[in-house]
């Protein structure tokens, strides 16, 4: 039968049926307009599974001028609107990675629209992800857990993993200041693999900084505690109280921290801060800034001038070097001693290994910054006026030549501020962070007190320009800037304060990441393109990557532990989901697909220990399930292929809806069950279940009807796809994938309604043919999204056998 025959059988049989009348409709006037018409059935079956009800809207027709005299707009706005503007489906060049402050999160957003695209739980838990819900993320979040079950972090300092100095988009890892862990994110489908915890440090401002070729991840502490972890008063501050800086081991094959191969350099009470690794000419040296080199002790409570006092009043802080490429050559040789149940390099064994050295830089400064050659390093304080500018070849030449000015109290080696610096260079009031571009010897710097960044040639001593922002910028970034290559083109300036900036929402503000363009080269001035409210946590410093080097999965493995990066031992396949009683927990083996929960109905007793694994049997993109039981605190999130679990007491008898929670398919809300908790010595009461329908033969026959003839739009849809290269696109492949799925599905609930019909019992026929004709709108649907997809993505026909 011909396409066009086949259409007009579906019109004379679908007289009846609102759906199938919905379908023939797009089916009308056949011939040369069944292309448009079929992609009308596209949409009219993509509304079955995503929701009924179609909305348009019209806009009236507007000339651009109109539009700029409507809102103020001047050619500068619209110049500015469209280097950023991204037109609806389109992609951005970049991906953002911030710190999200205390939500304990990881914000992910484009550049240069500046669209935020994901908030990746880390150390907080968060409901949607399922994140700190389901048993696989508990043991995660938990990992690093130093007492009890902490649900607070402090995200500060992400950093990706890199390969000879580049970005190359495997993993990322960002730090808790807080509680002092650090955590490891998979970016092949952005979730949290790892979390660990410092056995030395009490706080960790700096960290994440990775090595050139992610050997280790540098965290350094921030306030001064006893490694022992005991209780020393604060009179023994100088004796007892030291800091740190840790290089954490890194697994590049399984893609986590060897925390039993990493090893720390014990510091003095300095307040450690930021770092950064050395690369190219200095590569296998790291440095580490400080504030608070006076070891003062505040105590305002007691009479004696606050910590900001005491902590600023020295002209000059210290700069930290360290070899960790021998020191890694020490700990591998069984040279270096274990405390606390890890390496810890003493600052005795440092000095006498030439591993550590210190060099006067400017007070208070927060943040050390290599050149991606390697040959200078850029440190700013933030109660100075000047960048300072050290050579590489200068701090080697002294170190080689055992020249000192000194010593600090601990012994450790003090290199001469003349024997380090190239150059100071005035940039504004109040520098913080540097970022280099991709012109060389050009930096930009944050001034937070003039709230401005300034643009300049670190090479020469120049100031190049300078742009105002809003307001009291902290640290800034441009794109790969970080790398042994950046790319320049944006910088993106973090803003603690957003005052004016939009809309007000009470006393606590946004924070403001503001777009800047900085392309066109070294005389190019800079122009601000773009304020984004950031509404969660305080986004501390942020990171951005080429979008191309990432190549996140759509799918897992079908029965995917996410979190091990391993099938699940509680896989559960279609047709065999069970419960078993096993060591006193009732095991639930169970699946989801759109849409229903099997099992519908789960029976347990008061008192008993229930472990719910559901399996998503989806293979389609984006079509995730989730999971939510009524006051048991259980919100699973099951992406395609995924197997999650959530386990719990039910302490209470009594009946527990479960459902559902993300919006999957018409009948989504059908997609629902019951968690019956029995009283304990319950004996059921024989009873028989009343239906509040009754259905006939006729409901039977018209239902079947119904079926044959969305049967016939799927063979249409199906001979489309099978006649093209549908095999040379892996987005279709599953899609198919999971169409065939549905099918099978469809099959046996259609035997299911065979049998029952001849029987003679058209309720339960009905009720399965009426399913059958479920599992066909999902495979029409998949049906319909892959051969859109190969329309729009240039598929030839093929010779068919």
């Amino acid at each position: 039968m011909s396409m066009r025959q086949n259409v007009a059988e579906i019109k004379i049989r679908c007289s009846q049926d609102f759906y199938c009348n919905k379908i023939c409709f797009l089916f009308n006037d056949g011939g040369d307009k069944m292309k448009p018409r079929l992609k009308q059935l596209s949409a009219a079956l993509l509304t079955l599974g995503l929701g009924l009800g179609l909305a348009t809207t019209a806009t009236a027709a507007q000339t651009l001028k109109e539009v700029m005299e409507a809102r103020g707009l001047t050619e500068k706005d619209l110049l500015a609107a469209a280097k950023t503007y991204t037109p609806t489906g389109g992609r951005d060049e970049y991906l953002a990675f911030a710190s999200g402050g205390q939500s304990g999160h990881v914000i992910v957003y484009g550049v240069p629209s500046m669209r935020i695209l994901k908030y990746i739980a880390v150390f907080t838990p968060e409901p949607w992800q399922g994140y700190g819900f389901d048993d696989e993320s508990k043991r995660v979040l938990y990992q690093g857990d130093l007492d009890g079950e902490l649900k607070f972090g402090d995200t500060h300092h992400p950093a990706f993993t890199e390969t000879a100095g580049e970005y190359n988009g495997k993993y990322l890892f960002i730090n808790d200041k807080a509680n002092p862990r650090i955590a490891v994110i998979d970016l092949h489908d952005f979730e949290t693999k790892q979390i660990v915890s410092n056995p030395f440090f009490k706080s960790s401002h700096g960290g994440a900084f990775v090595t050139p070729n992610s050997e280790y991840v540098m965290s350094a502490a921030q306030y001064a505690a006893p490694i022992s972890n005991d209780f020393v008063p604060l009179e023994e501050f100088n004796d007892k109280y030291r800091g740190g800086v840790t290089y954490w081991k890194f697994d590049n094959k399984e893609g986590r921290i060897d925390e039993a191969n990493s090893f720390t350099f014990e510091l003095p009470p300095y307040s450690q801060d930021l770092s950064d690794a050395g690369k190219n000419a200095s590569m296998g040296w790291g440095f580490t800034n400080s504030f608070c080199s006076e070891r003062y002790v505040g105590g305002i409570e007691k009479g004696r001038p606050p910590f900001e006092a005491g902590c600023s009043a020295k002209d000059t802080d210290f700069l930290h070097v360290t070899n960790w490429q021998k020191a890694a050559e020490l700990v591998a040789a069984g040279k270096v001693k274990k405390v606390n149940g890890s390496y810890l390099i003493s600052m005795e064994q440092a000095v006498k290994e030439n591993l550590l050295y210190l060099i006067p830089e400017p007070k208070s400064p927060h943040g050390v910054d290599v050149s991606p050659d390697g040959t200078h390093i850029i440190v700013a304080g933030k109660l100075d006026s000047h960048a300072w500018v050290y050579s590489w070849a200068k701090i080697k030449k002294a170190i080689d030549a055992k020249k000192f000015e000194g010593k600090d109290p601990y012994g450790i080696p003090i290199i001469a501020m003349k024997d380090a610096l190239h150059k100071q260079v005035q940039v504004g009031l109040g520098p913080l962070h540097t970022q280099y571009d991709a012109t060389e010897c050009v930096v930009y710097t944050s001034i937070y007190v003039d709230s401005m960044v300034t643009k300049w040639d670190y090479c020469e001593g120049k100031v190049l320009d300078q742009i105002h922002i809003h307001y009291n910028i902290g640290h800034l970034m441009t794109m790969e800037g970080d790398s042994v290559s950046p790319d320049g083109k944006y910088l993106v300036a973090l803003n603690k304060l957003a005052i004016d900036r939009f809309n007000p929402v009470g006393p606590l503000h946004p924070q403001n990441h503001q777009l800047i363009d900085i392309s066109g080269g070294k005389d190019a001035k800079m122009s601000l393109l773009y304020d984004m409210p950031l509404p969660l946590g305080e986004p501390h410093y942020v990171v951005a990557i080429k979008a191309d080097k990432l190549k996140p999965v759509v799918r897992y493995k079908s029965g995917w532990d996410s979190r091990t990066d391993k099938r699940s031992p509680y896989k559960t396949r279609a047709g065999r989901e069970k419960v078993v009683r096993k060591d006193g927990v009732v095991h639930v083996y169970g699946t989801v697909i759109r849409s229903h929960i099997t099992p519908e109905i789960i029976e347990v007793e008061e008192g008993e220990t229930v472990s719910i694994h559901l399996t998503n049997l989806e293979r389609a993109e984006d079509e995730t399930h989730g999971f939510a039981v009524y006051s048991e605190n259980v919100q699973l999130s099951i992406e395609p292929g995924k197997t999650v679990t959530a386990t719990f007491k039910a302490e209470k008898a009594g009946v527990f809806p479960y459902y559902c929670t993300e919006f999957c398919s018409a009948l989504h809300l059908e997609m629902q069950g019951y968690l019956l908790v029995k009283p304990k010595g319950y004996v059921a009461k024989k009873s028989k279940m009343s239906e509040g329908q009754a259905y006939s033969k006729a409901d039977y026959d018209k239902q079947v009807k119904t079926n044959n003839d969305t049967q016939a739009v799927i063979n249409s849809v199906v001979g489309f796809i099978t006649s093209h290269n549908y095999k040379d696109f892996p987005e279709v492949v599953a899609l198919v994938e999971d169409a065939t799925d549905q099918l099978g599905f469809a099959d046996e609930a259609k035997k299911k309604a065979d049998a029952f019909a001849k029987k003679g019992d058209y309720q339960n026929a009905t009720l399965w043919a009426g399913q059958h004709w479920q599992y066909q709108v999902k495979t029409a649907d998949m049906g319909l999204r892959a051969k859109t997809f190969l329309e729009e993505h240039g598929a030839v026909k093929v010779k068919t056998k």
